[in-house]
């Protein structure tokens, strides 16, 4: 096998490289955290923002390594679009995100309905709705709201289930499905 050498530029460099242009390619997960489903070495997410007009298809991970800029991208983009104010999400939610996507087999974006809040939109939300916790793992970067329009809140919490990697809230009223990276369990709301 003949190799070739690139002046200072190693596999994992041209791989983060790739990866930060947020270059198309089949995603599939390794078992990392006990939860993730498949094989590979590669994770993605692809989300759209309705409230901001943004979307997000961005691989964040590859060879076992969270890419920083790419985490930090996502981050933004999942921001607290009432106060324009970001924090940074936590990886192993995005993880969640990716996997439950790649269970159900779909190239379409997830409708991100809400990422990160502040503490004062949280104490907004809970006083119009009993369905928003006092101590939300949306304050902490830990949770998303989500929806897709070719899959019911059934299948999609379901599949977010099946990683056992967190909590699972069915909301069939508003159609769509929280998903979050604390402890594992379900509810509907």
């Amino acid at each position: 096998m003949m190799q070739t050498q690139n002046a200072g530029l190693s596999r994992r460099s041209l791989l983060r490289i790739f990866a930060a242009a947020t270059v198309v390619a089949a995603p599939s997960f390794a078992k990392a955290a006990g939860f993730l489903k498949g094989a590979g070495d590669v994770r993605r997410v692809h989300m759209y923002s309705g409230r901001s007009g943004e979307s997000v298809n961005a691989i964040y991970w590859i060879d076992g390594e969270y890419i920083p800029e790419v985490v930090k991208e996502i981050s933004h983009f999942m921001r607290d679009l009432r106060v324009d104010s970001a924090i940074d999400m936590n990886p192993h939610n995005m993880d969640i995100i990716a996997a439950t996507h790649h269970l159900l087999d779909i190239n379409e974006p997830y409708t991100l309905l809400s990422g990160y809040r502040t503490p004062k939109t949280n104490a907004m939300l809970r006083s119009e709705s009993h369905g928003v916790a006092k101590n939300s793992l949306h304050i902490q970067g830990m949770a998303a709201d989500l929806r897709l329009k070719s899959r019911s809140v059934k299948q999609m919490a379901k599949a977010a289930e099946a990683c056992s990697a967190g909590g699972v809230g069915h909301y069939y009223h508003a159609n769509f499905v929280h998903m979050d990276c604390g402890p594992v369990r379900t509810w509907a709301g």
